[in-house]
């Protein structure tokens, strides 16, 4: 076996948490640990804790047993380094001073890498730590599956079984009451996590961020629906979903009330503009929580396993990435600032249409 190049890195979990995130702390520091004899440097609470200097060494006893548990054992934030605080005085250096306290941690830590799990602004960030200098490797994680380079991140697959169950019981109050029942699901920007979820679910009309809706074609659908007999639907939102006046207008609706979603909107107007009796539910944070999919833990060690590989062949500067069914990694600079959207030509997109359901533009 070589000689492993790096001797001690710091693993951090930054931005929300999901499903998976412990899995792969436990693929690092286990390959790590036990084959190339690595010291592991746990970093709490993301960015925001090699700011601080909040660090520990993790033991196996540390990374053992939490291949199933929900959460990440090292704490997150959204803390972002490199963003200039908007109270801060204009021309002032507050913006260098977390990038810097970083390096300076890094260093007195000893560490050889710094071994990131994160979204797209983990990424965006690795890469501006890439280029000051310091060794990185990035784990995508996240429900929304929007990091480009990767087919998949590990934390989608959990997500897409927590909304399906939840359209699955949608389904039985739904036809109980005769009602429109709207549902709301995470994904920010990218439609994935409504799509797949959608039609796993059986969903009648699904709205992602990629095809902006009209109310009267949802409507038009739904009446159509309770024509022929079928006095209920399910229509799944996209939190990200845009109408096509919204696009008309060049920018969406500002809300004053934090908590009134897409989903009350979408919901709000198929109500008036319909008269069907219509119901919300937002799902919500329940889609980042709990116990990871079989298939996000394999993934998620899958990642973990070969970022302690990358480490002891000195390969830094990576995103760990799946395309098709093989791992492979890509240069953070190709990675950073991407969003990885549904293509319109999606076998998804199409399969939807075949089998009836309304995508809210025709």
């Amino acid at each position: 076996m070589k000689k492993p190049v790096t001797r001690t890195f710091g693993i951090l979990t930054s931005g929300g948490d999901c499903p998976g995130l412990n899995a792969a702390i436990r693929g690092v520091a286990k390959a790590a640990h036990f084959t190339y004899n690595m010291t592991v440097i746990g970093i709490s609470e993301g960015y925001r804790g090699l700011i601080e200097g909040n660090a520990r060494l993790l033991k196996p006893e540390d990374f053992s047993g939490i291949l199933t548990q929900g959460g990440t054992i090292l704490g997150t934030s959204r803390e972002k380094p490199f963003k200039l605080d908007k109270n801060a005085p204009k021309d002032s250096s507050l913006g260098r001073q977390k990038p810097e306290a970083i390096i300076e941690n890094y260093h007195r830590l000893n560490l050889d890498c710094l071994v990131v799990l994160g979204g797209n602004g983990t990424h965006k960030t690795a890469n501006l730590l890439k280029q000051e200098g310091l060794n990185i490797i990035g784990l995508p994680k996240t429900i929304d599956n929007d990091i480009w380079g990767t087919d998949v991140t590990f934390g989608f697959h959990s997500a897409v079984d927590i909304a399906t169950e939840a359209i699955d019981r949608l389904h039985s109050t739904a036809h109980s009451h005769n009602r429109v029942m709207v549902i709301e699901l995470m994904g920010h920007k990218a439609g994935w996590l409504a799509l797949y979820a959608g039609i796993a679910g059986g969903g009648d009309v699904i709205l992602i961020p990629e095809i902006p809706y009209s109310i009267d074609a949802i409507c038009r659908h739904l009446l159509k629906r309770a024509r022929s007999g079928k006095q209920f639907s399910i229509v799944v939102v996209a939190e990200g979903a845009v109408s096509q006046e919204e696009i008309q207008n060049s920018k969406p609706k500002k809300q004053k009330n934090p908590y009134f979603s897409k989903g009350h909107e979408v919901a709000e107007a198929i109500a008036e503009a319909s008269g069907m009796e219509t119901r919300l539910t937002v799902l919500g944070y329940l889609q980042r929580g709990g116990t990871p999919s079989p298939y996000d833990r394999l993934l998620a060690t899958l990642f973990g396993t070969t970022a302690a590989d990358l480490m002891a062949e000195g390969n830094f500067g990576k995103m760990v990435a799946l395309e098709g069914s093989r791992i492979i990694t890509r240069p953070l600079e190709e990675v950073a600032g991407k969003l990885k959207r549904v293509p319109l030509d999606h076998p998804l997109i199409r399969t939807a249409r075949n089998i009836g359901t309304c995508l809210g533009d025709e």
